[in-house]
């Protein structure tokens, strides 16, 4: 696991903070934020509270190359962050992986948090701590839906470039690399 994840950053939007998710007490929160229909529509975890809980137990007790947290800003929870190795995980299968590279995944929750910029401010710095505080080779790559247009602005506005697209089992992804 990528070290440069959990932690708190100095943004202009203020500071933010990943912690690492916390069962069974982050699971309301996060399984409305999975129901909401802008959200449920990439991310399929949509349902009962056990949907959610499935998905999160699966990431915490697996084999540690993936870290889900919980995004907070100024001390409020709003995001889901899935920090994980990408150069590890099933992906690497579908892209020329490289050693170190780090996956995200991100929602915004509450349905105020979207559409100002901020998913992107927050990319940025997540996405600059991990390449300084990382391996000197390693890259930041997402790869969200190429219908989540809202997404793939966000991480080219955080400095990402849309470098392939890729045709995953469950969607057409849009490949958003970020190199030092």
């Amino acid at each position: 696991m990528t070290p440069a994840g959990p932690g708190t950053m100095a943004t202009a939007a203020g500071v933010f903070e990943l912690r690492p998710v916390r069962l069974p007490a982050d699971l309301p929160l996060l399984a409305e934020w999975m129901n909401d229909p802008a959200v449920a529509a990439f991310w399929h975890l949509a349902g009962p509270p056990a949907t959610t809980e499935r998905h999160l137990r699966g990431l915490l007790d697996g084999d540690g190359h993936s870290l889900p947290c919980l995004g907070l800003l100024d001390g409020t929870p709003m995001s889901y962050w899935e920090i994980y190795r990408a150069d590890l995980d099933p992906l690497a299968r579908y892209y020329p992986a490289r050693p170190h590279d780090t996956g995200v995944h991100l929602l915004l929750g509450p349905a105020a948090t979207r559409g100002r910029g901020l998913g992107s401010t927050l990319l940025a710095a997540l996405a600059e701590r991990i390449l300084h505080t990382g391996p000197a080779d390693g890259r930041v790559v997402a790869e969200p839906d190429v219908r989540n247009t809202a997404s793939v602005r966000a991480f080219r506005t955080a400095g990402f470039d849309l470098t392939a697209e890729l045709d995953l089992p469950d969607k057409r992804a849009a490949l958003m690399t970020r190199c030092r």
